[in-house]
């Protein structure tokens, strides 16, 4: 008796605690897409949040997940270019977190890819060559992870769209892998109410933006 009672205890205790790490989940990504926190300094801060939710819930990829994708975004945004690699190192910090709770996954390829094209922007002459490849391979293996993950589409229009023609760009390649992008985000569905699932409105924003 003592022992069942001990265990609904234990039950309604884990429960709780699932809850409220869903529930601060939700709320965290809910801002992802708020243009209140779409800067620098949003992303440094919302970062922050889903390194802390890590950190006190260890055994759970999508913190270190979602920390990763806010920190590559804040290296993005940043208006000082002798920042970034720093950031782009805490990115790659949580995202490695991640993967050693989760294993290969897609979602966490586009980050990795995402991460190297982050590292380009502080000498795109210099760094372009090492780092591109790196990014397009990354992408190669979210493409062969999960064939069906809009993100990929996504970030490989991004890379053609902001890729010199001269080494391989092209707006109307980008157009058309956006499009295939659009369409697999309309078949898509999360495996969960706090899995990646980010990414659609801003494909819209880059189509619309080509001439």
């Amino acid at each position: 008796m003592l022992l069942s009672l001990l265990l609904a205890g234990a039950a309604i205790t884990a429960n709780a605690q699932s809850e409220q790490y869903e529930s601060a989940m939700k709320q965290q990504i809910g801002l992802l897409d708020s243009s209140s926190t779409y800067s620098e300094a949003g992303m440094q801060q919302l970062a922050n949040t889903f390194e802390r939710i890590a950190e006190a819930e260890k055994t759970q990829w999508l913190p270190y997940y979602y920390a990763a994708y806010c920190r590559v975004n804040e290296a993005y945004m940043a208006k000082h270019k002798d920042k970034v690699d720093g950031v782009a190192d805490k990115a790659l910090l949580s995202i490695e977190k991640a993967q050693a709770l989760k294993g290969k996954d897609s979602e966490i390829s586009c980050i990795l890819s995402m991460i190297a094209t982050s590292r380009i922007s502080v000498d795109p002459m210099t760094r372009g060559m090492k780092y591109g490849p790196e990014s397009g391979a990354h992408l190669e293996e979210a493409k062969k992870l999960n064939p069906e993950n809009p993100r990929v589409y996504m970030l490989e229009g991004q890379s053609l769209l902001y890729t010199p023609e001269a080494f391989g760009g092209s707006k109307t390649k980008a157009k058309e892998t956006f499009e295939v992008a659009l369409k697999k985000f309309a078949a898509f569905k999360p495996e969960s109410p706090i899995a990646p699932s980010w990414g659609e409105h801003y494909t819209k924003m880059l189509i619309a933006g080509i001439k």
